[in-house]
């Protein structure tokens, strides 16, 4: 992993498989940002959208916008089937995580349909989720909770129909009280999908469920 040469232009001086000039190059969220959601805003006070109808899950945690050339890099693992970039886009989470130094009782990924993790072969939130849980020495599930049918692609929609998309999508196999759950995904655009899940798992008794994704998207529909 140390000793590869850079994804992006080939240097041979590759950290974790991303040279310092292109690691440099890739997007980061701004700093001020919405606390509950990491939209930015100015100030860093929280975005109306959060103020009307607050998500479910406590805190979005996100280090880099999904722009060039991380989006490259994120469809060519997750729909290209090039798995040598797990370790990458792993290691940029952790990275992020290990500055932050997160505490949690449990590390899950966002599940997949049966239907779609058959197609593609892999669930790409759960090689993000075992890399973030031994950045910060948590246990990791990918078993706590799954997916009860194959959604609509989120890409396509306006943020309500977002939410309706993803309501009633996820189930927790039991009981969770009192913890604090980190849900791993690669991107999130409105969060609808993590605070669709959050709520599942707080009704079960979770006590706080942060996200933590490698990008955030904005898209006219939302």
């Amino acid at each position: 992993m140390f000793n590869q040469p850079c994804i992006l232009c080939g240097a041979s001086d590759a950290r974790g498989g991303l040279c310092g000039g292109c690691r440099d190059m890739l997007p980061t969220l701004p700093a001020e940002r919405c606390p509950r959601c990491a939209e930015p805003t100015p100030g860093g006070v929280c975005c109306g959208h959060c103020q009307r109808r607050a998500p479910a899950f406590d805190a979005l945690h996100v280090p880099y916008l999904f722009g060039y050339p991380l989006n490259g890099l994120i469809y060519a693992f997750k729909y290209g089937r090039r798995l040598q970039l797990a370790g990458v886009l792993a290691g940029l989470l952790s990275d992020f995580a290990r500055c932050q130094a997160p505490s949690y009782d449990l590390v899950i990924p966002v599940p997949l349909a049966n239907e779609r993790l058959a197609e593609r072969g892999f669930n790409q939130s759960s090689e993000l989720a075992r890399a973030f849980a031994v950045t910060i020495n948590s246990r990791f599930s990918d078993r706590m909770c799954w997916r009860k049918c194959n959604t609509l692609p989120q890409a396509s929609l306006g943020r309500d129909e977002r939410r309706r998309n993803v309501r009633h999508a996820f189930g927790v196999k039991r009981r969770c009280d009192g913890l604090c759950i980190a849900i791993i995904d690669d991107v999130a655009t409105s969060g609808a999908t993590l605070s669709s899940l959050a709520l599942e798992l707080k009704k079960q008794g979770a006590k706080r469920v942060d996200g933590w994704v490698l990008a955030r998207a904005f898209s006219p529909k939302t």
